[in-house]
């Protein structure tokens, strides 16, 4: 038996004006997925338990079959399993976004998509700058993909590490245009030190070579980094020690790589996969359909359709969604023919495109199951769903649910 579960990243949305009232996914074309939904199950799920901010950290931690109540540390720690950073107890690892700065405002949160290149000569000049400025400056910064990169910052106890742990960071995608002074205003010393450093970054910014090119080109500037997710390294029990089954990660994103890395599932990186609109779906797909002859569990994910709805883009989020099915969810589902499998497709969150950001809303989900007769639903989308017979439960218990009861 072969499972795969694919995630198009907060696919799921609300109800459109200019698309006479429906969403997303109900006017994308996808006859592969809808196909899955019509001889599937159907229903609902949440990803995001109760107290936490839905976050995609969070809610593919429970696709992935790992209560985040239990395991959950921060999307700091996730990203830098990754991308193979070695941390110690009393470090805190930052996500840390470049972001284009403004009158003290969020103006981009991601510079305008900077390239993983710029970005890597701009975490640089700061390690130089630090680390030239302070003697024992404890914090370092990690190139990583675009705007999306890393803060590693070394306390001197577990309990400082622990403390500084729960400091109230905010994701920068949630507070565009937003004033920046109002999401810290921290008083421990720990935290002003944070604040301090994110500030003192735009002394090393603004005038830097690669933003003054940037700008010449018509770019938004990369003139301060925004540090949020912070965490300790989590301990996430072996995959195939819990479920029985080896199992494949294909993402283009370095959060659910680091979700794989810790749980011990091989994590497939394909050529041209972004994180973007501009990732090659064709390639996720034919690298998926590799790692299934080889692996029991696949899971696949997908940013674009979450990207878009960060950038309010019904079209982009539209072709997206249609995309996966043509290019990820047919060919893969096509070559499973013959043999006996399982699928699931759900999102993580809703990202909806009238506010920008994600909400910890049920999202649909459908499962299909190549020896069972499904219940007769209509297709994959937030009305389709609705006639399906499956229970909602929390997130985490999909994987265990995929694989024993359908």
């Amino acid at each position: 038996m072969k499972y795969v579960i694919f995630i198009p990243d907060g696919s799921s949305d609300l109800p459109l004006d200019e698309l006479d009232g429906k969403t997303p996914l109900q006017v994308a074309e996808t006859p592969n997925i809808d196909k899955l939904a019509q001889n599937g199950f159907g229903g609902f799920t949440n990803n995001v338990p109760d107290g936490y901010t839905p976050g995609s950290d969070v809610a593919n931690m429970s696709i992935f079959g790992y209560n985040p109540a239990d395991y959950y540390t921060g999307r700091g720690p996730l990203e830098a399993g990754s991308m193979g950073i070695d941390t110690k107890p009393t470090d805190v690892i930052f996500r840390c976004n470049t972001i284009t700065e403004k009158d003290d405002t969020m103006e981009n949160f991601n510079a305008d998509h900077i390239t993983s290149e710029e970005a890597a000569v701009l975490m640089d000049a700061l390690n130089q700058h630090f680390n030239e400025k302070y003697d024992d400056f404890k914090g370092k910064f990690y190139a990583g993909i675009s705007y999306r990169h890393l803060f590693v910052y070394s306390c001197e106890s577990e309990e400082d590490a622990n403390l500084l742990s729960d400091l109230n960071t905010v994701p920068p995608h949630d507070i565009a245009g937003e004033n920046l002074t109002e999401y810290t205003t921290w008083e421990d010393d720990m935290a002003v030190n944070m604040r301090d450093i994110m500030y003192e970054t735009q002394e090393v910014l603004k005038d830097h070579e690669v933003n003054k090119k940037r700008i010449a080109d018509g770019k938004c500037p990369a003139n301060m980094v925004w540090l949020w997710g912070q965490g300790t390294t989590p301990k996430l029990p072996d995959f195939k020690e819990t479920y029985g089954l080896t199992g494949a990660v294909i993402t283009g994103v370095d959060l659910l790589k680091g979700i794989g890395v810790f749980a011990n599932l091989d994590v497939i990186d394909v050529p041209g996969a972004t994180g973007f609109f501009d990732t090659d779906y064709g390639a996720k797909g034919q690298y998926g359909i590799e790692a299934l002859k080889n692996h029991d569990v696949l899971l696949i994910h997908i940013e674009a359709p979450d990207e878009a709805g960060h950038a309010q883009l019904i079209d982009e989020k539209v072709k997206a969604i249609e995309r996966i099915d043509e290019f990820i969810v047919g060919p893969i589902i096509e070559s499973l023919q013959g043999e006996d499998f399982k699928a699931a497709i759900l999102p993580d969150h809703p990202t909806p495109i009238s506010i920008g950001t994600h909400t910890r809303d049920d999202v649909p989900l459908v499962i299909y199951s190549s020896d069972k007769t499904g219940d007769g639903c209509t297709s994959f989308d937030e009305e389709g769903v609705k006639t399906g017979s499956i229970e909602k439960q929390e997130g985490y218990k999909l994987m265990s649910r995929l694989i024993n009861e359908f």
